[in-house]
């Protein structure tokens, strides 16, 4: 069952620790609009199916990544896209919205999507040495 958009943004929000729902939601729609260019197939719609119906939206018409991102330049690429970011900041934007869709995901999805992406994003979903 996807998660309701106010319990999937207060938490993105409490553990991001943003003033806003609105600056936890720019993080949320930044990072998932990224991380839907390197998911496909089943995995993708699964995610998307546990998220709030936006989110969902973003993530499957996502950004387009030429190939896929290593964790360090995905964070990268989330500061390029928010204004004002820096890279330590973007890592903190990174992992409070990605453990956010790792409880919305649950365990058994979440492996199967760590198998799709490059090794190390078991750190940025809060979920180190899973695998």
């Amino acid at each position: 069952m996807a998660m309701r958009w106010e319990a999937f943004l207060g938490q993105v929000q409490e553990r991001g620790r943003y003033a806003t729902p609105q600056e936890a939601e720019r993080a949320a729609r930044t990072v998932l609009a990224l991380l839907g260019a390197h998911l496909v197939g089943e995995v993708r719609a699964e995610l998307a199916a546990r998220l709030p119906e936006t989110f969902a939206l973003i993530l499957l018409n996502p950004l387009q990544a030429a190939e896929p991102l290593s964790p360090e330049r995905f964070v990268r690429a989330t500061a390029a896209w928010i204004d004002g970011a820096s890279e330590r900041t973007a890592a903190w934007d990174v992992s409070a919205v990605l453990s956010v869709a790792a409880e919305a995901a649950g365990e058994g999805l979440i492996r199967r999507i760590l198998l799709q992406l490059p090794p190390g994003y078991d750190l940025l979903f809060g979920h180190p040495e899973r695998l």
